[in-house]
């Protein structure tokens, strides 16, 4: 039987909807849409590319927590509320997955928070994941 296990940030939303930062199972991470909130203040930017860059930090914290690194992404998705902000985030996405070069989608769509102008989710395979 696979084990299942939750990655919590300690980001309040994840108290109040009832859901996981992330979850493991098996090799498989589920990374939840990911905001550019500071989870540590509940703060976040007015600057869609620092919320790109927070989005990433908040990412990578729980992929590390799985045992993973951004280097076992898979799948991402780009949620935006206005596609003009997309592009200004590219060089910031490159960075991160300029090598990786995992299956990606971009959506234009409404997020929880109106200062939300960008949501990040991620699935990775990581054979280290259960380790």
């Amino acid at each position: 039987m696979t084990e299942r296990r939750a990655i919590l940030s300690g980001s309040t939303f994840e108290e109040q909807i009832g859901y996981a930062r992330a979850v493991v199972d098996g090799d498989w991470v589920h990374v939840s849409g990911t905001t550019g909130f500071d989870y540590a203040t509940m703060t976040i930017s007015d600057d869609v590319v620092e919320q790109a860059e927070q989005c990433l930090r908040n990412i990578e914290a729980a992929l590390t927590e799985a045992g993973c690194t951004f280097a076992d992404v898979v799948r991402v998705r780009y949620l935006l509320p206005d596609r003009a902000d997309f592009e200004p985030c590219w060089p910031t996405l490159r960075r991160v997955f300029g090598e990786v070069r995992p299956a990606a989608t971009m959506l234009v769509c409404g997020l929880a928070d109106p200062r939300m102008r960008i949501e990040i989710e991620v699935y990775a395979r990581c054979a280290r994941a259960l380790a």
